[in-house]
């Protein structure tokens, strides 16, 4: 009788190690879907921005400046920030085009 309650031990650690699997590989798809493919999707759409910048366009740096680009190169652009004032910055550093919003009239009243 001992016999057997040994031997069926090890079939239920088994059963139980191939559920562990699955959890994990549940956690994994469920940490894909809601944290990586959307942090995937909004870098390439950031991307795809910095990309299609051209003379003219209102822009946000990561540092908080505001401006309007002046000249696009390879790697990075001239903004223009006040009167006669243009920095040179990354075109990383840019993190938002405003051109589309100050185009728009303003609703607020």
């Amino acid at each position: 009788m001992n016999m057997m309650l040994l031997q069926a031990a090890p079939a239920a650690q088994g059963g139980s190690s191939w559920s562990f699997l699955l959890m994990l590989a549940l956690m994994f798809l469920v940490m894909w879907l809601f944290m990586i493919r959307p942090q995937r999707q909004q870098q390439k759409k950031l991307e795809e921005m910095r990309n299609a910048l051209k003379k003219g366009d209102k822009v946000i740096t990561a540092g908080g400046i505001y401006g309007t680009i002046a000249d696009v190169d390879e790697r990075t652009v001239l903004v223009k920030v006040d009167g006669e004032v243009k920095i040179r910055v990354d075109k990383s550093s840019i993190n938002k085009d405003t051109t589309a919003e100050a185009a728009a009239p303003s609703e607020k009243k």
